[in-house]
């Protein structure tokens, strides 16, 4: 590596670090500027605060002057004695202060000065106009000036009381807002001190950081990365990041283990599929070994006992009908073996042909409804046509598997229902039986292959690859198939083909395209 660019590693990173310095600097004189604001508001809300209570007391003080006045007066009219007069003096003399003192006080309040000033005037008019008039009288003249003080004073007084409570009120609200103003500028200055505070505190911390993983962090991350990587931990990435060579050295770090990941990914993707080839294997070999042993056993022991004994002819074909229903039925499962894998490696071939569903729903309820005497198959088939595009032979093995699974899966018997409807551009098929039912747990897993549930230990007989057949077939014809059911309350399975005339291309690429994404 050359020495210039060593230099210019180094110019970087002080780069980053002057820039650091200055913005932190800007960060601090910032959070000062705003605290020493809102300290300066805060002072003035106090300040007005303490002006606003300073005005309370000024007018309560003239109030109670004013109220001199008249207790004074009052007292005078009523008993003629001078001496009631004592009080009258001493707030007419104090009162020219107090005027001056309101006045200041709320000199920078327009609406409370002007009410100030109405006070003021409504005061002086009341001892001008009729105080000093009452006193003037003299003691010849007291029963008139009672009359006066009763009937004038009263009303004139009340008038004041009106402006002083109005006044008193107004300045009441000064106070609320000037005390609201005070406290949310307390809480104001508290909180961008604090927040000043932190924001200095955590930007010299989240600096400090950052000078630590701009050089020291990639280093140790570098080593430690390398110890993990030697210890078969290929998902080890480091952050690439850092000045000069440290950069230059994470990013050729992840570049050797992202090719030594994706080697090992492909090699355990090859083991998986091996271990889910000798699986499948395995479960195919358990399951054909399970199943190939009842009917095998059948066909061996019946033909051991017909070749070593002599039998009438009624005995010897009904040994020979049990040996050929036995022999059948391992043809059955031989079909669905071979079925799946052809579904499997993409082998299935469907015989494309206009196919009326109606006829072929028929025998196969006739076929089935002959083989259980517990239970009675009803069918409802309209008579209209029902056509569909597909394969008679692998429609005709979905619905035997449907009719097939609803007599075994209904031990005590009870009626099997076959039905079939055009549903829009859609033919519907149902079958519905009494059973057993589905547990609610083991329903999402019912199309799984060698699925069976809690049957395999009830003593009926499958393989688990009906229902998967039948899946693959319909969705192979463009078709859905489902199922609703309840644990003793029976099962419903029903399929919808596209109608003959509605099925289209696209729809069976849908199908496909699903199926790969489920896979």
């Amino acid at each position: 590596m050359s020495v210039s660019r060593l230099r210019t590693g180094r110019l970087s990173l002080q780069e980053r670090l002057v820039a650091g310095s200055v913005l932190l600097a800007i960060v601090v004189a910032a959070a000062f500027v705003i605290l020493i604001l809102s300290l300066a508001t805060l002072r003035e809300a106090t300040r007005q605060e303490a002006q606003s209570r300073d005005v309370t007391a000024e007018a309560l003080m003239l109030q109670k002057l004013v109220l001199d006045v008249e207790t004074s007066l009052r007292g005078y009219v009523i008993t003629g004695q001078k001496s009631f007069l004592e009080p009258y003096d001493a707030a007419t003399k104090e009162l020219p202060d107090r005027y001056s003192e309101l006045d200041r006080l709320v000199a920078d309040e327009p609406a409370q000065r002007r009410r100030a000033i109405l006070l003021i005037a409504a005061i002086r008019t009341y001892i001008s106009d009729f105080v000093e008039p009452v006193l003037a009288f003299g003691a010849g003249g007291l029963a008139a000036a009672r009359s006066a003080t009763d009937i004038e004073g009263t009303r004139r007084i009340d008038g004041i009381r009106k402006r002083f409570d109005n006044f008193l009120e107004a300045e009441d609200v000064l106070v609320a807002s000037r005390a609201e103003s005070a406290d949310e500028g307390s809480k104001l200055a508290i909180a961008l001190g604090v927040s000043g505070l932190a924001a200095s505190a955590g930007f010299i911390l989240l600096f400090a950081l950052y000078l630590a993983r701009s050089i020291a962090r990639p280093v140790r991350e570098a080593a430690s990365g390398a110890a993990q990587l030697a210890g078969g931990d290929l998902s080890m990435r480091l952050h690439e990041g850092g000045p000069g060579e440290v950069g230059d050295l994470t990013r050729a770090f992840n570049e050797m283990a992202e090719r030594l990941q994706v080697a090992l990914g492909d090699l355990e993707e090859q083991n998986a599929k091996l271990r889910d080839s000798d699986r499948m294997k395995s479960e195919l070999v358990n399951t054909v070994s399970h199943e190939l042993r009842t009917p095998l056993a059948g066909v061996l022991g019946f033909t051991s006992l017909l070749l070593s004994r002599d039998f009438d002819g009624e005995t010897r074909r009904h040994y020979l009908g049990v040996v050929d229903a036995q022999a059948r039925r391992l043809t059955e499962l031989i079909d669905k073996f071979l079925d799946v894998r052809r579904i499997e490696e993409g082998r299935f071939a469907r015989v494309e042909e206009v196919v009326d569903i109606a006829p072929l729903l028929k025998e196969e309820a006739q076929l089935y409804g002959a083989q259980s005497g517990n239970h009675r198959l009803e069918l409802d088939v309209p008579s209209e046509p029902l056509p569909v595009r597909g394969d008679p032979d692998g429609l005709r093995q979905v619905i035997g598997n449907l009719l097939s699974n609803a007599i075994k899966y209904s031990p005590e018997g009870g009626v099997v229902e076959l039905a079939a409807e055009l549903d829009g551009d859609s033919v519907r098929i149902v079958v519905r039986d009494q059973g057993m039912g589905i547990p609610a747990p083991q329903q999402p897993r019912i199309f799984t292959k060698f699925f069976r549930g809690d049957v395999a230990t009830s003593g009926i007989s499958g393989t688990g690859l009906g229902l998967a057949v039948s899946r693959d077939i319909v969705e192979s014809h463009g078709g859905r198939i489902g199922f609703t059911s309840a644990e003793g309350e029976g099962s419903t399975f029903w399929l919808e083909l596209p109608e003959a005339n509605g099925a289209t291309s696209d729809q069976e690429n849908d199908v496909k395209e699903r199926k790969k994404g489920e896979t």
